[in-house]
């Protein structure tokens, strides 16, 4: 495989850390080289709460996956996560430039600019800026307006913001272990990259992402993004309702959980013991498998009721024909489809990496979605290469660093146009 670039997305979650390390041949087909997955610790509900801890957990993931590929890692993509995202729609208007009428890419990128202009207070900033379609001279839906005549361009765009502090602590730590930051990219607008299809985006369909500490939801209409949000619930709440509910550890109740908890309680036979190793206990007790599932779906009910309530926010309730995709190690409890369907009332299924080739059997699970998606999104994107050391005798190549900074700009343009 002729390779262009190197591309490196990195998943921090409060559960675990996920490094994939992918090689992007000119014709941009992404091959997967190097996985490394690490416990994680410091982070909580998607935030770093422990500079220290995060560092660790992040350089033991990395150093897992320099060793599959063969190459140690200087910059990467990332996840980001946590209650402190938001995200809102806002129009940018500007006249078009050139003196026959026809409309640049200069002139979609001062549109975008101006969308971007908006009140925000000094500990926020703008993550993304993402056109959702564009306006020229009243004709709606245009989705590239480069070439096309007119003599005022609109942008419909979606705007991310994210606690300033919250993303600086997140990039100081990969800064830490000598590793710079390509980008942040909301974690469910990486995972719609890996498990959507387009018809499904066109349709209409929503995404949601149950990792351990929060719930990303992002809704697609008409082909780009319309809504995202997050919810401080996640995997971590039912292994500690049980760890509650069954007076046992967290390791305990978690191991519990992976095994033995099913969301759809209908299904379990009330008869069905297992094993619990209780607090002050030096000896096993059973109790009825029936008590973990029914802790575990009493969690989900609420976790799905509160994706049901931000998807009526978003002003599309009963509006999306192709229903949830679920990502997330969560998402992989028996009978959690079910009861999503049940609860939400729309069709659900769960989300598979597609577009991917290597070390695909590794990563080929929802709880993979968000890493997978962040090197598709690198691969798509990225405005350069990201920069790669050579280990073991291989060396990666330096294709974008020497493109002038204004072809950059033009080649993420062309790319992220709906």
């Amino acid at each position: 495989m002729a390779k262009e670039r190197i591309v490196v997305g990195v998943d921090a979650g409060t559960t675990k850390v996920t490094t994939l390390i992918a090689e992007i041949s000119r014709n941009n087909s992404v091959h997967v080289i190097g996985v490394g997955v690490a416990p994680s610790r410091g982070l909580r509900k998607g935030v770093v709460v422990d500079i220290e801890q995060t560092v660790e957990s992040i350089a033991a993931s990395v150093e897992k996956a320099e060793r599959v590929s063969g190459y140690k890692v200087v910059s990467a993509y990332v996840g980001l996560a946590g209650a402190h995202v938001t995200s809102l729609n806002n129009r940018g208007v500007v006249a078009v430039s050139h003196p026959d009428r026809t409309i640049s890419e200069e002139d979609v990128a001062r549109a975008l600019d101006a969308a971007r202009v908006i009140n925000v207070p000094s500990n926020r900033e703008i993550v993304h800026a993402i056109p959702r379609h564009f306006i020229v001279d009243g004709q709606e839906g245009v989705r590239n307006p480069v070439a096309m005549l007119g003599y005022r361009l609109d942008v419909e765009a979606h705007i991310v913001t994210g606690a300033v502090t919250a993303i600086q602590n997140l990039t100081k730590c990969f800064h830490q272990i000598g590793i710079d930051v390509d980008q942040v990219v909301l974690k469910p607008l990486a995972a719609s990259e890996a498990v959507l299809t387009d018809e499904e985006k066109e349709m209409g369909v929503a995404l949601v992402d149950i990792g351990g500490g929060t719930t990303e939801i992002a809704i697609f209409v008409d082909g780009s993004v319309w809504h995202t949000g997050v919810l401080s619930v996640g995997g971590n709440h039912i292994t500690n309702d049980i760890a509650v509910r069954l007076r046992t550890p967290f390791a305990e109740a978690d191991e519990l959980k992976i095994k033995h908890a099913y969301a759809f309680t209908r299904d379990v036979d009330p008869q069905e013991m297992v094993e619990v190793t209780t607090f002050g206990r030096s000896h096993v007790e059973s109790v009825p498998r029936l008590a973990i599932c029914e802790v575990a779906e009493a969690r989900l009910q609420e976790t799905f009721l509160m994706v049901q309530s931000e998807i009526k926010r978003s002003g599309y309730d009963g509006l999306l024909p192709a229903g949830v995709v679920l990502v997330g190690g969560t998402s992989q409890l028996s009978g959690i489809i079910d009861l999503a369907s049940e609860v939400l009332q729309l069709p659900v299924r769960e989300g598979t990496p597609h577009g991917i080739h290597g070390l695909v059997d590794t990563v080929s699970g929802s709880a993979y979605a968000t890493g997978v998606g962040l090197i598709l999104w690198g691969a798509r994107y990225g405005d350069r290469a990201t920069d790669m050391r050579s280990v073991s005798g291989r060396t990666a190549r330096y294709s974008a660093d020497t493109r002038r900074a204004s072809g950059r700009f033009k080649g993420w343009l062309r790319a992220i146009l709906p």
